[in-house]
């Protein structure tokens, strides 16, 4: 039998012309398609390539770095009406498991297999330094990968050529972020573009970085790192080649919600050169300049033969504090204590016992009252060297030799020299009173003169401190 369904009214007919005309209309736009299927028409939105992803030939739908939250609560009642799918539960991934199983993995491994995982869900942090070598290695892998970039607003010229270098070479778009204006205004009106030689960078780095990957990060569910051990044996020696991130949120919310992939946690800063070098990749040219790490201009500056990497980085502050914010979740609790913002911890507290040094007899041990009435004195027969130190800091510790030895050198010169521990319960007073930037501070008490000198090198040489203090006796 044969079925003919026919409009009772005309009515009926001009409603669905008119709901002909307005499929017509959207089919016309160049970039929306429409199908039906029986009665119902659908909408499909097409997808251009987006420049920021390597995608030769497939198309991936790819959610921006700072991904609003998709409910709209102007659907929401609706929900009752509504048949809910089944929703299969998914396993967690055991990720301190699969740090074991990859610890022994090449970077090309490891990069293959977190973006297999991910997909477009996972970014490179790349920060203009040998980070490079990630991008490299995600390019060899032959998998789409997403790069992103933190523009402080305050970094070297060089990294920004870097940056547009990397683009051409990869034919890739870096995502860049950006700090809140209204932030970095705030804080430049009120305390001055260099406020952190004063108080510490984490105020600045807080507003110009974290904030901005805080934000980056909540687009992704788990980003790529240049972390090595070898970087920062105090904060990074202990870092896996994947982990749960201990600190920051990704797309879902909440602990756990992002993982945080470190391919080259295992490789030595040498093979990284090398692997540089033989692939002809683009770097940084301040790296031939004496840079190693490099950060934002104010607060990086070249490494001297012998010192460590990180010492170019917030030179100023303890140097147990050398994390911006983006990795602090690797600064570690030591002896029960948390360590904080400033690097300050059991031992920076006087609270662990620790070995004293720089024990001679030609150097004097000051206590706080002697300290206090030698920076009180106006006219003082001799002039003094003083070093305000921790026992437990490993520059001091460092530098005992070459001080013991100026001291016997300057004996019966008549130049006093002498020690005093500025840490736990006398941080504070010599932070406020002798300046005390980090540990060691070395500081000249002239004869004719009230205010003392402090020493500004970083060169703790018998030779080195001897010409500061024949410049000034």
């Amino acid at each position: 039998m044969a079925l003919a369904v026919t409009s009772s009214s005309a009515a009926a007919a001009a409603a669905a012309a008119k709901s002909t005309s307005f499929f017509s209309r959207i089919g016309s736009s160049s970039d929306t398609k429409v199908s039906q299927i029986g009665s119902l028409r659908i909408l499909e939105k097409t997808h251009g390539s987006n420049g920021a992803l390597n995608l030769p030939q497939r198309r991936y739908l790819v959610r921006p770095l700072n991904a609003k939250s998709k409910r709209n609560d102007s659907i929401v009642p609706l929900a009752a009406t509504i048949v809910a799918p089944e929703v299969t539960e998914k396993e967690e991934e055991d990720f301190e498991q699969l740090a074991k199983n990859l610890e022994n993995a090449s970077p090309l491994e490891i990069m293959d297999k977190a973006l297999e995982k991910f997909g477009s869900d996972i970014a490179i942090a790349f920060s203009g330094a040998e980070d490079v070598a990630l991008i490299e290695y995600a390019h060899l892998t032959g998998r789409p990968y997403r790069v992103f970039s933190l523009d402080t607003g305050r970094l070297n010229p060089e990294t920004y050529r870097l940056f547009d270098a990397v683009e051409k070479r990869y034919g890739i778009r870096i995502e860049y972020m950006f700090p809140d204006a209204v932030e970095v205004q705030g804080l430049v009106r009120t305390k001055g573009l260099f406020s952190f030689y004063e108080d510490g960078h984490q105020e600045c780095c807080r507003i110009r970085k974290v904030r901005p990957l805080r934000r980056a990060l909540k687009g992704l569910r788990a980003w790529i790192t240049g972390q090595r051990k070898d970087q920062s044996p105090g904060t990074r020696s202990e870092i896996p080649v994947v982990q749960v991130d201990p600190v920051f949120e990704g797309l879902d919310g909440g602990a756990g919600s992002l993982v945080k992939w470190n391919p080259v946690a295992n490789v030595n800063g040498n093979d990284v050169w090398n692997f540089l070098r033989t692939m002809d990749v683009p770097v940084n040219s301040l790296h031939s300049q004496g840079y190693v790490s490099i950060g934002c201009e104010p607060c990086t500056r070249p490494v001297l033969p012998g010192q460590h990497e990180r010492e170019g980085r917030w030179w100023w502050e303890d140097a147990k504090a050398k994390e911006c914010g983006l990795h602090k979740g690797n600064l570690k609790q030591e002896d029960g204590a948390q360590t904080n913002g400033n690097g300050n911890d059991a031992q920076a507290n006087g609270s662990a016992a620790v070995a004293d040094i720089f024990n001679t007899q030609n150097v004097v041990s000051l206590s706080r009252a002697g300290i206090e009435n030698l920076a009180k004195l106006e006219d003082r027969k001799e002039p003094w060297l003083v070093v305000l130190y921790a026992p437990w800091c490993r520059f001091c510790q460092a530098m005992e030799e070459s001080y013991v030895d100026l001291a016997e050198n300057l004996a019966g010169s008549g130049v006093k020299v002498g020690k005093f521990r500025a840490d736990g319960d006398e941080k504070e007073y010599a932070k406020s009173e002798l300046g005390l930037g980090s540990f060691p501070t070395i500081l000249f008490f002239p004869k004719h003169s009230s205010r003392p000198i402090k020493y500004p090198s970083e060169k703790r040489d018998v030779d080195s401190l001897l010409a500061f203090v024949n410049a000034l006796r």
